[in-house]
């Protein structure tokens, strides 16, 4: 039977009905009987320790059932040490490398560790188990014991009857620190700055770069910065959470199931099997829900403690402390070409955020050693520990900020060597990867610029800053490249016929938007031969087959791939039934499991990549064209539109995946003109924490988004040909737009986000 064409259409979501009309159920809205509800108490210091915590009034609150801290709580296992512990698919030991983002690379801690994905290196993941542990604070477990590492640090957390209960109680807990000096200022303290674990960018030196760059005919030498970022989905972390003995159930807002879960058995001490985690649903994540962070080890302890079912949902300000951000960065960028522009030395350091309770660190030079061929390069990223809260995982992290030093610094370069930005990208083409030589699986970049460029009008447009406008609006087009790596990582599935033709197959996946369970419909329908509408996919529950986190970009490549195998090795258990005949239609499969008396037939696969894969240096590349107008007396500054061109392997579906990319540029939009978390420095506090000063984009900023999709047929990266695509959109729009607003007015920002006050 030939395969029914059910890849790259442009299907609706399966899931779209129930989210649309409210049936679609998240973690806070399972209200189990005898619910109660916790609110954590957070620190009001930056650095110190807790001199005493005063509960009287707190406990003679109407309402209140416990209120607990590290006087008074049971203490929760620690975590293992990095490099112990046992893998939960027997990879071994401590996982490294990764990939996270809204989608997102391991070796993190402080509420991160849990995205580490067994033996990752550079773009493409080979072997390795799931993760060992994924702990909120490796070396602070909540309450156990009263050190402060930064402000908002969840310190108690008070069980009350209603919400409203044990918000009110909350207030009442008073506090007294023994408080010293925080350390907040990165600035101030890079001479601090060292390298804690890069994960998948460690420093890296080609050849003689400062050498070439000292002798090098043109020389671009600059610092450009981006500041603290908060994810903000719309879903706020929340849990709800019941145990029956010593087995517990936590209804979790969650992109990372079996890593909460291996961190809440270690914890309390139980077998994994005994810890059930179920999140069907997901509202938004981009990278922040991939941890276990400190609420969801609040919220079960709690639960253990009032021997009911507990409901913890944390409040939009207290989203901003706890659970991750995209940390502040300064990056050199230092490129040394000839006078034709062909690059002879690039040079990337610099530092990111960190603190003493976190290894995560921002690899933004990880795009710098693929994008660009030169002999030789030098590529370092460093991080300052601060009294402020843990960094984390945020949609294209490394790639994102990294790319907005990189290719702001190549269009100054550009303008020196008086050569097109596309032209100058082309001359210093990489035809394999730079850092180690290894072919490309695919790259089509450079028929990204050509039909972008096409598109855009980029012939047309004049050469020279402040040379094009409209009335009395300053006119500016710049472009910018996007890269992303393509992961995979160990996955199983389970498929099953049932004898109505229908079909399931099951993995413990996630969907937070993105189209997870339309596209592997797709890929068993097409691969069975039926149409979609037979198949159902099951995701969300710990009890399903095991499945990595979804960031990285890499859910397709990773649980696609053992969707399609299993799929395959079902259809070859089917013609093994049908005595070595292949099913002539869609319908025969009814009818072959009535005569054979067969109520279903089922198999499942572990899925693992390829060795082979490893040979190649695997990553979507894309590019960004953007036009902007800046008012000359306001500095305001309004995208007129952008052409985007991606390449990211096969497209699984065209509906999905232009939804992928469109959110990724508006994001993208967002760091550029808009986002920016405020850090006062005096308090380590941020201060803009709600969504009336923490700015992103809204309709009006949004005008014409061109996203054009070429396909790739990539025979190397997996046996479904998809690289992954939730985070390349996003690389490369903040400084094709950066680029474009140079243009305009002749005045470069190096620092984000381009605001009014920068450009006056």
């Amino acid at each position: 039977m030939s395969e029914i064409p059910m890849i790259g259409a442009g299907r609706d979501r399966v899931d779209g009905r129930a989210k649309v009309t409210g049936t679609a159920r998240y973690a806070a809205e399972n209200n189990l009987p005898n619910l109660v509800h916790a609110v954590v108490v957070s620190s009001t210091i930056p650095s110190g320790t807790i001199r005493a915590i005063d509960t009287t009034a707190a406990k003679k609150a109407p309402g209140v059932l416990a209120v607990l801290s590290h006087v008074n709580a049971s203490k929760l296992n620690p975590p293992p040490s990095q490099g112990g512990g046992k893998s939960e698919t027997g990879g071994g030991g401590s996982a490294s490398g990764g990939a996270a983002g809204g989608g997102t690379g391991g070796g993190a801690s402080g509420g991160t560790s849990g995205q580490k994905q067994g033996g990752q290196s550079g773009g493409q993941q080979q072997g390795g188990g799931q993760p060992s542990g994924n702990f909120a604070e490796p070396r602070a477990t909540p309450f156990s014991d009263g050190t402060i590492h930064y402000l908002g640090q969840q310190i108690a957390v008070v069980v009350a009857d209603t919400l409203e209960h044990a918000t009110h109680a909350a207030e009442l807990v008073e506090v007294t620190y023994d408080a010293r000096p925080g350390r907040t200022d990165m600035n101030a303290l890079r001479h601090e700055a060292k390298d804690k674990g890069a994960q998948q960018a460690p420093p890296f030196v080609k050849g003689d770069p400062e050498g070439a760059f000292a002798g090098a005919a043109v020389k671009i030498d600059r610092t450009y910065r981006t500041p603290y970022h908060h994810h903000n989905p719309i879903e706020a972390h929340s849990i709800v959470v019941a145990w029956d003995g010593d087995r517990v159930t936590l209804h979790d807002s969650s992109q990372n199931i079996f890593a909460s879960r291996q961190t809440i058995a270690h914890a309390f001490g139980i077998p994994k099997e005994n810890v059930h985690v179920v999140s069907p649903f997901v509202g938004g994540a981009f990278g922040s829900k991939g941890s276990t962070w400190p609420h969801v080890l609040v919220g079960a302890l709690a639960a253990r403690e009032v021997k009911r079912p507990v409901k913890l949902w944390l409040p939009r300000k207290q989203l901003f402390f706890t659970n991750g951000h995209r940390p502040e960065t300064e990056q050199r960028v230092a490129l040394g070409a000839t006078s034709d522009g062909k690059l002879v030395s690039i040079i990337h350091e610099g530092i990111s955020q960190s603190n003493a309770v976190c290894d995560y660190n921002e690899r933004f030079t990880r795009p710098t050693r693929v994008m660009y061929a030169t002999p030789n390069m030098r590529a370092e990223n460093l991080v300052v520990d601060l009294n402020v809260s843990s960094p984390t995982y945020m949609r294209a992290p490394g790639e994102n900020p990294g790319m907005f030093a990189l290719e702001s610094a190549m269009d100054e370069l550009a303008y020196a060597v008086n050569i097109d930005p596309v032209q100058l990208r082309l001359i210093n083409y990489a035809e394999e990867d730079p850092s180690d030589g290894k072919p490309w699986s695919s790259k089509s970049l450079r028929e990204c610029y050509e039909r972008a460029a096409a598109r855009f009008g980029w012939a047309d447009r004049k050469r020279e800053p402040r040379s094009m406008r409209d009335g009395r609006l300053l006119v500016g087009q710049g472009m910018a490249s996007a890269t992303y790596p393509s992961h995979r990582s160990p996955a199983s599935a389970r498929a099953r016929m049932n004898d109505d033709g229908t079909v399931v197959v099951s993995s413990g996946s996630h969907e937070m938007g993105m189209g997870t369970a339309t596209v592997m419909a797709q890929l068993a329908a097409e691969t069975l031969g039926i149409p979609a509408e037979r198949v159902r996919f099951e995701y969300g529950d710990t009890n399903l087959p095991q499945a990595p986190i979804s960031a990285g970009s890499m859910t397709a490549a990773s649980v696609g791939s053992a969707v399609y195998q299993v799929a395959r090795e079902l259809r070859q258990k089917l013609v093994a039934l049908n005595g070595g005949d292949e099913i002539a239609n869609a319908n025969d499969y009814a009818a072959l499991l009535h005569a054979h008396y067969t109520p279903d037939v089922e198999t499942r696969v572990d899925a693992k990549p390829d060795p082979e894969e490893a040979h190649y240096s695997a990553h979507a590349f894309g590019c960004h064209f953007a036009e902007v107008s800046v008012d000359p007396d306001l500095g305001l500054v309004r995208l007129r539109r952008m052409v985007s061109a991606f390449a990211g392997g096969r497209i699984l579906n065209a509906k999905t995946a232009h939804s992928q990319f469109l959110g990724g540029i508006v994001q993208g939009i967002g760091m550029a003109l808009l986002e920016e978390t405020h850090l006062d420095r005096r308090f380590g506090s941020y201060t803009n924490v709600n969504f009336g000063e923490y700015l992103v984009p809204v309709n009006a900023d949004v005008r014409n988004l061109t996203i054009l999709m070429l396909e790739e047929q990539d025979p190397h990266v997996n046996p479904i040909g998809a690289k992954g695509i939730g985070e390349v959109g996003i690389v490369g729009v903040a400084p094709a737009i950066a680029n474009a607003v140079y243009h305009a007015t002749g005045k470069r920002v190096r620092d984000l986000p381009i605001t009014l006050e920068k450009l006056l």
